[in-house]
């Protein structure tokens, strides 16, 4: 016999929303199972139940927003930590982008659970992604992930000469982590002190640790792009919104 899920989690599994979302509108008595109300948290259904939700749910996620920041070297990703200012601090009026195609308002609102969507360590530069839907942050850092991220790294070799040939393809494949392989990377040189990394997962300071290994020391990180979505011409510390028509 199938086993039973908690509503949330199954929710969040067929990519109606977070987990979060789900207890929220679950609670205002927002969902139904089979054509009935469910408003109790902490219900469980079977898979193959069908699961609705009230038009409300579908209005207010579309309010949500997803923030785009060219985040400068200083700020931290997520909650402030040892005195770091948090990169949500930035997001105010007169650090939009001049040039944010968007029709968007700025409201004071769009602050509120906004969460960092994968992170971007201290000394890194470059696209960090703000959203208000529990949908976004699940499709770019969930376990099933399949959103590419892209970064350019510039680096010294610390040993005589240049970094031979078989540690380039080290990092494209075959270094661990952690005690775990690490999966598969694009790495490739740009110009003789730029290496372009791609990578489908993102372990912390995961690129300077692999530099590492391989003799490499990282002297810049900027991330240029996640999925189909680029840095481009956004400048450091300004922000813009996500447009409708973009997908990660």
């Amino acid at each position: 016999m199938t086993e039973p899920l908690r509503l949330s989690k199954r929710m969040s599994e067929l990519g109606l929303c977070s987990r979060r979302e789900a207890d929220e509108w679950i609670a205002r008595g927002w969902v139904r199972v089979d054509g009935k109300v469910v408003s109790e948290l902490g219900s469980k259904v079977l898979p193959n139940q069908r699961i609705t939700v009230e038009r409300q749910a579908a209005a207010e996620q579309s309010k949500r927003v997803t923030i785009l920041i060219n985040k400068p070297v200083g700020y931290v990703s997520g909650q402030a930590e040892d005195g770091y200012t948090p990169a949500v601090a930035l997001i105010k009026p007169e650090n939009r982008w001049a040039d944010d195609p968007s029709k968007e308002q700025f409201h004071p609102t769009q602050l509120r659970s906004l969460v960092p969507c994968g992170r971007l360590d201290i000394d890194s530069v470059g696209l960090l992604v703000l959203s208000q839907d529990g949908r976004i942050a699940k499709h770019l850092i969930g376990e099933t992930t399949s959103v590419d991220k892209e970064y350019l790294v510039r680096v010294q070799y610390t040993k005589p000469g240049k970094l031979p040939d078989s540690d380039l393809k080290k990092l494209n494949h075959g270094l661990w982590m952690d005690g775990k392989p690490l999966l598969p990377a694009k790495v490739r040189w740009q110009n003789e002190d730029q290496l372009s990394f791609t990578l489908r997962e993102g372990k912390k300071r995961q690129i300077r640790r692999m530099c590492d290994m391989v003799g490499l020391k990282v002297v810049g990180l900027k991330r240029v792009r996640i999925g189909k979505v680029k840095l481009g011409n956004l400048p450091e510390g300004q922000w813009r919104y996500l447009a409708p028509d973009e997908q990660f």
